[in-house]
């Protein structure tokens, strides 16, 4: 890619330098004494004078140098003796009655240098014009343009998505092998739209198969197009395709197309703003361009359902491809390609990482192997072992670990006792997640102490009876603080949220009430792949609402009395796990089903 450097006011400095040293150099070396006549005539008889140019007023010579037989050093005077020339005679001077030119020591003291500071002023008029040309070329497309020998990133470097893989072998074999389509009249998809959740690898997908199509890959950001100046980032648009059609085949590739692509008509005043005069433009060139030419349009995005219908449509994006979370065995090749770049040892267990990463996706697994090398380098390893892969899963989840945090003894022991209920709950009841850590030691930003349960597989149903066990098991913080002190702690706050959120889920959408029945409220629109709040309330009357937060109330009441059970059965299991806990500070899973058993 072709590197631009900046103006800077530094060589302006030193050219001005440059200008100086040659400046004084130069007069250095023409310099010329003036001298009385009377030292000229003392130095005539002493013998050193060596020649002298004579005209009427004044006279110009060289002298020896003293100290140095061969040195000359020239010296002007002015004329008072007009016998002069029998004086010099005497002397064998030779003398000559006219005065060499200056033109040469002028040309290099006063041109040089002009011609110098005239070089550096056009250089910079040079630059503020090509800054003001800047202005003028704000309708060319900003896309960074990766060419075939660019690309090092194959179908070898992306993992766990396979079913994505397998939908864009197809367009590789059109950009290798057009003909063996065109001959039976199919056409490619001119848009494949790449739909998925942050960090899962649409942007590595998409230069993949440039990389084993091997062929130009243009990529740009959709919030590029968009500009303050009207008509630009349509501008941008056209240029892209022209570009593009001149080195086609090539793939045509926009980075979060929904900065772009939001569906029009919302939010604007006339419905004619900037952005939406670049959507239709995108929308133009996507009817006009023909898939012969091989030019390919691949697109990304997390927010599919803000997009505007017309760019879903066929003949535009008319190939989606799904770019979902990886399963446990995805979870497994991604944590292989990661591995191979830092060395491992030989006690990690593949299985038991994609057990304890339920939810990652790429991004997290790069992350959290990056994060157990740098564990491994600060304690000095020679390879990367279990402790660190397991160290790094609980930084990624609960947040960094402040041993240096002071907490007094009142609030370190009912933190203890909060987090065996939580265990102590989850292992009492059927088809909740293993417990597989508890520790007291704070994290993050308010994390005073964490229960760590891990899934033994991927789940992607859950019934009614896990949901409210789920629900207890948060529960079982708040539970075990008001058997053990009789008193309750503001310690409970995220657990609240959580069981809160999994009832109104209950009630509202999954229809798992009885007094409301099978029904859905909540009617609002929620993004598919972002974990972002939605707005209260729905398309139902206030009676309804009323009945719903009763409901609500009752899931939790219930199963807060069932997790309060369930600990005073089991009193002395939390007594001893507690003072356990608050001995060693971090206890395995494996204990505490020991104190149960």
């Amino acid at each position: 890619m072709e590197n631009k450097h900046k103006f800077s006011i530094w060589y302006v400095l030193l050219g001005i330098w440059v200008v100086l040293i040659i400046q004084s150099y130069i007069a250095s070396m023409f310099a010329v004494q003036v001298i009385p006549y009377s030292q000229f005539l003392g130095m005539l008889k002493e013998g050193k004078v060596t020649e002298v140019a004579v005209t009427a007023n004044q006279i110009e010579g060289k002298m020896k140098v003293d100290g140095a037989a061969a040195e000359t050093k020239a010296f002007r005077t002015v004329r008072v003796d007009p016998e002069l020339s029998k004086l010099l005679d005497q002397y064998k001077i030779i003398f000559k009655g006219e005065i060499e030119s200056t033109f040469l020591r002028d040309l290099l003291s006063w041109v040089l240098p002009i011609l110098l500071f005239v070089g550096i002023w056009y250089y910079m008029i040079q630059r503020m014009g090509s800054q003001q040309a800047g202005f003028m070329t704000l309708g060319k497309n900003k896309a960074k343009i990766y060419m075939q020998d660019e690309l090092n990133v194959t179908f070898n470097d992306v993992a766990g998505v396979d079913e994505a893989k397998q939908e864009l072998m197809e367009v590789i074999e059109f950009l290798k092998t057009p003909a063996k389509f065109t001959e039976l009249g199919g056409k490619i998809p001119k848009g494949i739209l790449l739909v998925g959740p942050p960090g899962t690898g649409k942007t590595m997908l998409a230069k993949a198969v440039a990389g084993e199509s091997g062929v130009p890959f243009f990529s740009i950001s959709g919030s590029e197009f968009v500009e303050m100046f009207v008509g630009m980032g349509a501008a941008r648009v056209r240029d892209l395709f022209e570009q593009a059609k001149k080195r086609a085949p090539c793939i045509i590739f926009i980075d979060e197309l929904d900065a772009l692509g939001k569906a029009r008509g919302f939010g604007t005043f006339g419905g004619h703003d900037e952005r939406e005069q670049t959507l239709n433009q995108l929308l133009v060139e996507m009817d006009g361009f023909d898939t012969k030419v091989g030019v390919i349009l691949m697109a990304a995005t997390n927010r599919p359902e803000i997009l505007d219908p017309a760019l879903l449509r066929p003949g535009r994006f008319d190939r989606h491809v799904l770019v979902d979370r990886p399963d446990k065995q995805g979870r497994k090749e991604i944590l292989q390609v990661h591995m191979k770049k830092i060395k491992i040892g030989p006690d990690v267990d593949l299985d038991l990482l994609a057990n304890m990463t339920p939810g990652m996706v790429g991004a997290d697994l790069a992350n959290l192997v990056n994060e157990a090398a740098l564990l491994a380098v600060r304690r000095d390893k020679k390879e990367v072992g279990l402790a660190e892969f397991e160290e790094a899963v609980e930084r990624i989840i609960a947040g960094l670990e402040k041993k240096n945090r002071l907490i007094n003894p009142r609030e370190r022991e009912t933190v203890a006792y909060h987090e065996m209920g939580h265990a102590i709950v989850a292992l009492s009841l059927p088809g909740t997640d293993p417990v597989q850590k508890i520790s007291i030691i704070p994290r993050g930003i308010s994390a005073l102490g964490y229960t760590m349960q891990v899934p033994t597989e991927d789940r992607f149903l859950m019934t009614k009876t896990e949901l409210l066990n789920k629900i207890a098991s948060l529960l079982g913080g708040r539970a075990a603080e008001a058997i053990i002190f009789n008193d309750i702690s503001t310690g409970a706050h995220n657990d609240l949220a959580r069981a809160t959120d999994i009832a109104k889920s209950m009630i509202r959408e999954y229809g798992m009430s009885k007094r409301l029945g099978q029904v859905y409220l909540s009617p609002d629109k929620r993004p598919q792949f972002l974990d972002v709040g939605r707005r209260e309330g729905g398309d139902y009357s206030e009676a309804t609402s009323e009945m719903i937060d009763q409901e609500i109330r009752e899931v939790i009441s219930g199963e807060y009395n069932r997790a309060t059970q369930i600990l005073q059965s089991r009193k002395d299991i939390l007594v001893r796990g507690a003072l356990l806990l608050l001995e060693k500070e971090k206890i395995e899973g494996s204990e505490i089903q020991a104190l149960m058993a």
